[in-house]
Parts: structure tokens; C-alpha cells; sequence
């Protein structure tokens, strides 16, 4: 569980009581699932045949254009979340990504779900002696992709929460 209490008020929507604009909840959504996306293959190399995590990220891109309701959204995040039950590593992780990517439609604060496990996708695939530089390369990567409208409240959340996201935005 990456939720912390009390939520922070900025990842609420406003017809929630909180201050998240739709605007800046869709660019959440869409930053989640670049995150997840980036990291994917290692999912689809184990299981290629398996499109429930794919479909998730397509899912809430579409979610965010109107295409799909919030509840299409979040049932394909628990998909992709069950896709990721029998495996380990890297794709297990990918998979978890592409399932809290999704759920993003449904809670914004998913966000940091997604790519804290797009990071560990890509510790676990990295050697162990790059583990860790593998992760802050990640970290750094997914920065870059943050639109000005949200890097700010996105790298906030980061330090709040990074312990409960096994302190892997220590980059």
C-alpha cells in the first residue's frame, strides 16, 4: 500500500474535496503510463501473449481523452495486476506498473505506484552490480518525461512517500 493518511489534498480531485484539476489528473494518468510503457517489454518478452497490461496502459490513455469511463479504466488495472500474479522480477513488476497506471483513472495518487515499480523493473532485470545505478537511471528518465504542470506536485510526493516505495526516488 503507497497511500499515505491523511491523503494529500492535491492528489484528490476537486469534485472529491481536493484541489486535483481533471487537466492535471489526466497528465498524472499519462505520465504513469509512459512510465509503465518504458519498462513493458520486460513484461511482454516473459508473457507475450498476454496483452492485460498493454491493454491497461492503452486503457487509461484513452481514459483521458473521454474515450473510456473511469470504471473500464480501473477493472484493466486489476487485470493487469492479475497478469503480474505468477511471475517474478522484472516482468512481475512491469505488469504491477501497468496495473497502477491505469488505477490512476480511478485514484490519482497511483502515480508514484507506477513508476516505483517501472524502477524496480528495472533493477530487477539490471546485473547486480548495476542495480541500483540501473534504478536512479530510471528515476531520472521519468523525471524528464513530467510536464511542467505536474513535476513540482509529482516531485513532492516523491519525498513524501519514497519509503513506502521502497526509497527508490532516492535519484
Amino acid at each position: 500500500m503507497i497511500f499515505t493518511e491523511p491523503r494529500d489534498p492535491r492528489l484528490i480531485t476537486i469534485r472529491r474535496g481536493g484541489s486535483l484539476t481533471d487537466h492535471n489528473h489526466y497528465q498524472l494518468a499519462l505520465w504513469a503510463a509512459t512510465c509503465a510503457e518504458h519498462v513493458l517489454h520486460f513484461f511482454e518478452t516473459a508473457k507475450p501473449l498476454d496483452n492485460r497490461p498493454r491493454h491497461a496502459i492503452e486503457e487509461v490513455r484513452a481514459w483521458t481523452k473521454g474515450e473510456v469511463t473511469m470504471t473500464q479504466a480501473r477493472t484493466a488495472a486489476g487485470h493487469a495486476m492479475g497478469a503480474a500474479r505468477d511471475l517474478t522480477g522484472a516482468a512481475r513488476y512491469a505488469a504491477y506498473a501497468a496495473g497502477q497506471a491505469a488505477a490512476v483513472a480511478h485514484v490519482a495518487a497511483h502515480e508514484l505506484g507506477a513508476a516505483a515499480y517501472a524502477i524496480k523493473a528495472v533493477q530487477e532485470a539490471a546485473t547486480k552490480d548495476n542495480y541500483f545505478e540501473a534504478g536512479r537511471q530510471e528515476c531520472n528518465w521519468q523525471r524528464e518525461q513530467l510536464p511542467k504542470e505536474i513535476r513540482e506536485l509529482v516531485l513532492e510526493d516523491e519525498k513524501l512517500r519514497n519509503h513506502v516505495c521502497w526509497f527508490v526516488f532516492d535519484c
